[in-house]
């Protein structure tokens, strides 16, 4: 699978390891009174392979809300550039390697690939992944609260279309300016939490019908075998849902993985997207009943703990 932009993988390679002190810490006390995130969101919108939304936005605790109008399952994640990097710098001198590594891997040369792959230049190791939404099913849209901190960042999809191409290659990349001006929000009351630990994910499976904040800690995170670290994406799944159809499309190198389109009876809700140990992000959703599950972008995630089904009743 080209994941090209699998900025992702190797991205967060070394963001986490490398980079962890750079978030602030923050609470993590539980709260019931509210189910929606009250500030008011920063828009971001895709037609197609874009995103819209403003170039420059305040520092600190922001909500975002993602109305994905296209026709294919898309999600944004922020990554912060080291200091004096641009976009540019990425295009120019990151995507060359991602296009020869994942050439390879398309081509069978998996040892090959992920070698050519460890060309990148030194200044990647020292991005820092930053959170975003999980994956949104077409005409969907799903509300995400962020911490930023000032700087520039990139925030791009690496979904594939049916032809392979990552969405990140067809436009839906852009660079992001985090102001020093605070926005002055606090985080979102939570009416659930989510915790990604060594074991995988913790949470009250106790689920009820209605709309939620879902608090995402992520008290450890984990370099896997493809690169990728621990994230969470929730999704509904009807009766004819394959799940290891599912857990298989969640891997990126998987020529099918990550591919327009999603297994069927599978509607993607959102989530919390990559993000160092030690942050902390939220995500809404109106929960309707009916079964859904929460999975991570790893290899074998229900054996690593990090995919789980629950059902919501009336």
């Amino acid at each position: 699978m080209k994941t090209l932009k699998i900025f992702l993988p190797l991205l967060l390679v070394c963001l986490i390891f490398n980079c962890k002190s750079d978030k602030k810490e923050l609470p993590t006390e539980q709260h019931e009174e509210k189910a929606t995130i009250t500030d008011l969101p920063i828009s971001i919108i895709t037609r197609s392979m874009e995103f819209q939304m403003a170039d420059t936005i305040p520092s600190g605790w922001n909500t975002f809300e993602y109305d994905n109008r296209a026709s294919e399952t898309h999600f944004f994640r922020f990554v912060k550039l080291p200091e004096g990097i641009t976009l540019e710098n990425y295009k120019n001198e990151a995507d060359p390697v991602f296009e020869e590594g994942m050439d390879l891997i398309n081509e069978g040369k998996v040892e090959e690939g992920f070698a050519a792959l460890g060309k990148m230049p030194k200044w990647f190791s020292e991005c820092i992944p930053s959170g975003g939404s999980g994956l949104i099913a077409p005409k969907h849209s799903t509300q995400t609260a962020l911490f930023l901190e000032p700087g520039l960042y990139a925030m791009e999809c690496y979904v594939k279309m049916p032809n392979g191409k990552f969405h990140s290659t067809m436009g839906m990349v852009k660079e992001v300016r985090v102001s020093e001006k605070d926005s002055g929000n606090e985080p979102p009351e939570s009416t659930d939490v989510i915790d990604i630990k060594e074991d995988g994910f913790h949470f009250d499976r106790n689920i009820a019908t209605g709309k939620h904040v879902f608090e995402v800690n992520v008290i450890n995170q984990k370099l896997h075998e493809n690169y990728a670290t621990s994230d969470v994406h929730l999704a509904k799944i009807s009766d004819r849902a394959d799940l290891k159809a599912l857990e298989a499309w969640m891997v990126w190198y998987d020529p099918k993985g990550f591919i327009t389109p999603v297994p069927d009876g599978i509607t993607f809700l959102g989530g919390f997207n990559d993000a160092t140990e030690g942050s902390k992000g939220y995500f809404s959703v109106d929960l309707k009943p009916g079964k859904y599950v929460l999975i991570s972008e790893v290899p074998n995630a229900k054996e690593k703990g990090l995919m789980h089904e629950f059902e919501v009743l009336e």
